[in-house]
C-alpha cells in the first residue's frame, strides 16, 4: 500500500526545486496536494503533473509572509480536500551575502519574514485542522546554516536558526495532540536557484567530502517523516548533509 494513501498535504514553495520534488513524491504515494507559491504558472505545471499521477491538486498563489493570504490558502485546501494531514514548510531562501553594517536592513528583514515568519504563519493556520483530523505532521525545511554561523549571511542564519527553535517549541506544544513537528535539512541541492553554483550529483566545490544532491534525493527523508504517524519522531532535526552540523 502507498505510504500516504488518502492523505492530504500542503507544500509551500511547491512550484519548483525541492518543493516540487516533495509534492510529486507525496502524490506518487497516494496523497492529494495543495501547492503554494507566489508564481501561479509554475504551480499549474506541477499540479498537472500530480493529476497525471491520479491524485488531486489545488493551487494557491500565496505570499507566505502575508497572514490573510496564508489563511486563504489553508481554507481553500480544506474546502477542496475536506481535511489536512501534512504541512511542508519549504518556502525560503534569500541569502544576502553581506556583513551587518554593509547590508540593507529592509532586505535583512525580508529574509527573516520569508523563512521564519512564513513558517510560523502556515504552522499557525494549519494546527487547528491537524487537531480536527486527529493528528498530523509538520515538516520544516531547515538549513545547516541554522545550526552554524557564517560570515555574511546573518539574516539567513538567524532565520533558519529560528525555524529550528520553532520546530522544537511546536513539537513540545503539540506532542500530546498527535502532531509531529520535525526539521529536514537537505544539505547542498542543485536547483534552479543554485544552477550557477552547483552541479547535481557531484562533489561540492568548496566543502570537502560534501555531495551536491538533486531535489529528488531529498524525497525519501520527506516521505519517512510524513508517514511515521503518532509513533514517529518529533522535535528532531534530520540532515542529509555529509558533515557535522
Amino acid at each position: 500500500m502507498p505510504l500516504l494513501t488518502d492523505k492530504t498535504a500542503i507544500v509551500t514553495g511547491g512550484g519548483r526545486g525541492i518543493g516540487r520534488a516533495i509534492a510529486l513524491a507525496f502524490a506518487r504515494e497516494g496523497a492529494d496536494v495543495c501547492l503554494v507559491a507566489r508564481t501561479r504558472r509554475q504551480l499549474d505545471y506541477v499540479a498537472a503533473e500530480i493529476r497525471e499521477l491520479g491524485r488531486r491538486a489545488v493551487v494557491a498563489e500565496c505570499d507566505v509572509t502575508d497572514l490573510p493570504s496564508v489563511n486563504a490558502a489553508v481554507a481553500n485546501t480544506i474546502a477542496e480536500f475536506g481535511h489536512l494531514d501534512i504541512l511542508v514548510n519549504n518556502a525560503g531562501g534569500g541569502e544576502q551575502r553581506k556583513v551587518v553594517g554593509q547590508d540593507d536592513p529592509v532586505a535583512w528583514r525580508a529574509v527573516i519574514e520569508l523563512n521564519l515568519l512564513g513558517t510560523y504563519y502556515f504552522s499557525h493556520a494549519v494546527i487547528p485542522h491537524l487537531r480536527k483530523a486527529g493528528g498530523g505532521v509538520i515538516i520544516n525545511v531547515g538549513s545547516g546554516m541554522g545550526h552554524q554561523a557564517r560570515i555574511g549571511n546573518s539574516s539567513y542564519n538567524a532565520a533558519k536558526a529560528g525555524v529550528w527553535m520553532l520546530t522544537r517549541c511546536l513539537a513540545m506544544e503539540l506532542a500530546d495532540q498527535a502532531i509531529a513537528v520535525n526539521e529536514l535539512i537537505p544539505g547542498p541541492v542543485a536547483t534552479e536557484l543554485t544552477a550557477s553554483i552547483f552541479e547535481p550529483n557531484s562533489p561540492h566545490p568548496t566543502i570537502p567530502g560534501e555531495w551536491v544532491k538533486s531535489p529528488e534525493d531529498v524525497t525519501p527523508l520527506a516521505l519517512f517523516l510524513a508517514s511515521q504517524g503518532t509513533k514517529g519522531p518529533t522535535g528532531q532535526s534530520f540532515s542529509l548533509a555529509r558533515r557535522p552540523l
